[in-house]
């Protein structure tokens, strides 16, 4: 709900809707998904990451609502016949935040100190870098995720900092993670807005919502993820930044267990088409990581 407000105002802004008259003229339909309702197991076990745009595609497509937003994370490589993506509005922070009341850093918990998450990324991310620490499923929104650190169920948990910070809870941090040393899942940090195809006037209204950097950025670890047909069944990561000199890229892929991990790591100078460019690059690099990886990647 607070992401969407946010591209309410920018979309009544657009139209020239006084703020007044925003929730009128631009009304907000809340939509709980069906990955909002499971919190007792993972996504993997319930049929993934389109759970969370299943009954936002059927609104689109039924002309029940105009536009749909979603975490970019939380949407699927290949959208429903009919939906486009119309815009990535301007990025925050991808970074993963470290939670804690007994730890300042994941390298300061004891070892057999527990762990919870519900992200497959973060578990095997978490393995491989310290296979002796315990790792739990622990699911819900971010209140209930806090609660149950604060009640000492868990010793640490991960969040994406971009949620704590447009909720308010940036001071609930403990440190934040080093995205070259455990990269975030592709898309994190960015939203995105979805829009049926024949709508031409909505989506010529929302490309001016468009963040260029963040679309070039989104692209490359779309594409990446896209290469390795990743899924919440696949522990993948990916993290592209562009700046004044070109696309840098970082993407992995890990077993559950984090016992294997593929990395490939490179950056291309700026060109007149860098959205084609940030695909190829991500395709490529995916097609290598999964090349490489073999069966150890297919997992049940």
């Amino acid at each position: 709900m607070t992401q969407a407000r946010r591209i309410q105002s920018r979309v009544a802004e657009a139209l020239k809707v006084e703020p007044a008259d925003q929730d009128h003229r631009v009304p907000i339909f809340p939509t709980v998904t069906t990955g909002d309702k499971i919190t007792d197991r993972r996504l993997i076990e319930a049929g993934g990451k389109g759970l969370f745009t299943k009954e936002l595609d059927e609104a689109l497509l039924e002309n029940r609502i105009d536009l749909a937003v979603h975490s970019m994370k939380d949407l699927p490589t290949r959208l429903p016949s009919g939906i486009a993506l119309a815009c990535v509005p301007e990025r925050v922070d991808v970074r993963d935040a470290f939670i804690s009341l007994t730890a300042k850093s994941l390298e300061d918990l004891p070892a057999g100190a527990v762990v919870g998450t519900a992200s497959l990324r973060r578990q095997a991310q978490l393995l491989y870098t310290r296979p002796d620490l315990e790792v739990r499923t622990l699911r819900g929104n971010v209140a209930t995720r806090l609660g149950k650190i604060e009640a000492g169920e868990f010793d640490a948990t991960f969040l994406a900092l971009a949620g704590l910070t447009r909720l308010g809870l940036a001071d609930k941090v403990a440190s934040l993670l080093d995205p070259l040393a455990m990269p975030p899942a592709a898309g994190q940090g960015a939203l995105c807005v979805t829009a049926r195809t024949d709508d031409a006037e909505m989506r010529g209204l929302l490309e001016t919502l468009e963040d260029a950097g963040a679309a070039i950025e989104t692209t490359a670890e779309r594409a990446f993820l896209a290469a390795l047909d990743g899924s919440c069944r696949t522990p993948i990561a990916a993290h592209a930044r562009l700046d004044d000199d070109g696309l840098f890229f970082l993407g992995e892929a890990l077993t559950p267990d984090g016992r294997h991990r593929w990395r490939r790591t490179e950056k291309i100078a700026r060109t007149a088409d860098m959205l084609g460019a940030a695909a190829t690059l991500g395709d490529r690099l995916g097609r290598s990581v999964r090349a490489e990886a073999g069966d150890k990647l297919v997992h049940e």
